[in-house]
Order: structure tokens, then sequence, then C-alpha cells
């Protein structure tokens, strides 16, 4: 791996471009060969659900569920908050292979060890 990325991603169907491009930033460091890890927060969440990312199409992007899926196949990580998930009735059985529930712990512990991180 050249180098750690991190992502963090609020937005989900309430900003289709945002989080699309939150998507897109990920998709292609993880096919740029760097260990790459997404945190989903907010109404983010939805989106490392089996269903979360579908009909999420903004103008001018390809739909969301293609970066999403070109993350995952390069090997990349989504943690989804667990207070944001508990707040909108979320579990771990909920969320796609790849995805799993992390915290802010998990996250420093990350940044510390040298990830870039991109908001």
């Amino acid at each position: 791996m050249s180098g750690k990325v991190l992502i963090n991603c609020a937005f989900g169907k309430s900003d289709a471009e945002r989080a699309t491009i939150a998507f897109l930033a990920a998709s292609a460091a993880a096919a740029s060969d760097r260990e790459t890890t997404m945190f989903l927060t907010s109404d983010a969440i939805q989106l490392a659900t089996k269903e979360g990312a579908n009909g999420i199409e903004a103008a001018g992007y390809n739909p969301l569920s293609t970066f999403r899926d070109a993350l995952m196949e390069n090997g990349g990580k989504l943690w989804v908050c667990p207070a944001c998930a508990a707040a909108h009735g979320l579990q771990a059985e909920d969320l796609i292979d790849g995805a799993e529930l992390a915290g802010i712990p998990r996250v420093i512990e990350y940044t510390d060890n040298g990830a870039v991180t991109l908001m």
C-alpha cells in the first residue's frame, strides 16, 4: 500500500452530490493502491446498508452505488458511527459486506497511524 486515507462523509440522499463526491474520492484512493476507509456519520450511514445507495444519482455523475461498489472491490472499508446507527435504528447485520460499526476511538487510532484525512 502507498499510504492510508480516511474520508469522512456525513451526507446521503439529502445531498446526493456531496455524498457522491466523497465516494468518488474514496474509490479513486482505493484504486490507487491506498488503504482507504470511509467514516460514515449522520445521513451517510444509510449508504452502508444493502439498499441504501440505490437510486442516488447526482446530476452529472454516475450513480453513487458504482463508486461504493468500486471502493469495496478495491479493498476499501466503510466504518459506520455506532451512535449514529443506534439513533437511526441500524444494526451491524443491516450493513453490506466490508462495512462495520466503528467509533471515534478507532478513527483517532487510524489517523494517529499516519492516515491522510479528507472531509
